[in-house]
């Protein structure tokens, strides 16, 4: 971790910990070494660092170039480790950066949504996960957040005092003969399967 990632992790799991009585389900499954996707519903901005601060090491994001214009935090982004993207979701340098990064071994947060759900219900997966899947070859790791949509849901400026709860599922690893193929419909298939998994995750009673 950078000294600011550093920073900004601890402050982020503090304030989780305080304010949203963060609760995570399985940490012992987090995978703190190698090449890791952490695959994420995405409903809230809360979203990101919920995932960040659920693995011990430093991950990577992906985060709109807009946000890097912002006072302050802006240009503190690229010591979070946050990787620039086009508004649209179609910026194939930023996937060609992530799959960089997962080479690397480094754990790489994404959304297989793409987008931020309108209502908190989980939405239909995106090919690009899986795109990033067939080229690195990596396993996956299913996690539901539940409660980060009550607390900042789109489109809302103020934030709501909720308990939020984190759901970590076991890693998937894909085989030869899953991804060989190629192709949208492979990455399709395989975005698919992961959205399965995280759709799967519930709360403990």
């Amino acid at each position: 971790m950078t000294i600011v990632y550093n920073i900004f992790y601890n402050l982020a799991k503090l304030f989780a910990r305080l304010v949203f009585s963060l609760r995570v389900v399985h940490p012992e499954r987090m995978i703190e070494s190698g090449p890791l996707l952490l695959a994420v519903n995405h409903s809230s901005y809360f979203d990101p660092p919920l995932a960040g601060i659920c693995s011990r090491r430093g991950v990577y994001y992906l985060a709109r170039k807009s946000l890097l214009k912002w006072p302050f935090f802006g240009p503190l982004f690229p010591a979070m480790n946050v990787i620039p993207v086009e508004r649209d979701g179609n910026d194939m340098s930023a996937l060609r950066e992530v799959i960089k990064k997962v080479k690397e071994g480094n754990g790489v947060v994404l959304f297989p949504e793409g987008t931020r759900s309108k209502d908190g219900n989980l939405q239909p997966a995106r090919a690009g996960i899986g795109l990033v899947i067939a080229k690195t070859r990596a396993p996956v790791l299913p996690m539901r957040i539940f409660g980060a949509f009550d607390a900042f849901p789109k489109g809302s400026n103020r934030m709501r005092l909720t308990k939020i709860t984190v759901v970590i599922g076991e890693p998937i690893y894909f085989t030869d003969q899953e991804i060989d193929a190629g192709g949208r419909d492979t990455y399709q298939r395989l975005s698919e399967r992961v959205m399965e998994a995280i759709s799967a995750l519930q709360l403990p009673r």
